[in-house]
């Protein structure tokens, strides 16, 4: 499976490490340093650029890709990544979004979205609310 992820922090280089062993990952920041958050095996490809820059998603391989995650920490970069990536062919993209009303914009534009903010209130309330409202 080729797999492009955009933003090499925290979650993207988690990511890579994990699929790369497995699968055809290529990874955009537009930050040289920010590599060096990938796990010292990493066997993919790095491509330092824009992430919404159509030459950058060209070099990483978007237009082959079954996915392209777009994990920057911006969510209108996130959107952007993945309307370009998706008009450049990738057959599917995901699209990390912040705020729950703009993932859900997003989402109703046919932009398949995650939101930390709502897992993060969700896995919260499970724990401390949860089995309690049950009761």
């Amino acid at each position: 499976m080729k797999v492009v992820i955009v933003g090499c922090g925290r979650i993207g280089a988690a990511v890579a490490g994990v699929l790369s062993p497995r699968h055809d990952v290529a990874v955009v920041d537009w930050n040289p340093g920010s590599f060096g958050r990938l796990r010292p095996n990493f066997e993919g490809e790095t491509v330092i650029g824009n992430g919404i820059d159509s030459d950058t998603l060209h070099e990483a391989g978007v237009a082959h890709a079954d996915i392209v995650l777009a994990l920057t920490d911006g969510d209108n970069r996130n959107l952007m990544t993945a309307q370009v990536a998706r008009q450049m062919g990738a057959k599917d993209v995901l699209a990390r979004v912040y705020d729950p009303e703009r993932a859900q914009i997003f989402a109703d534009l046919g932009v398949t979205t995650f939101s930390p903010t709502v897992i993060g209130a969700q896995r919260l309330f499970d724990l401390t609310l949860g089995d309690r409202e049950g009761a």
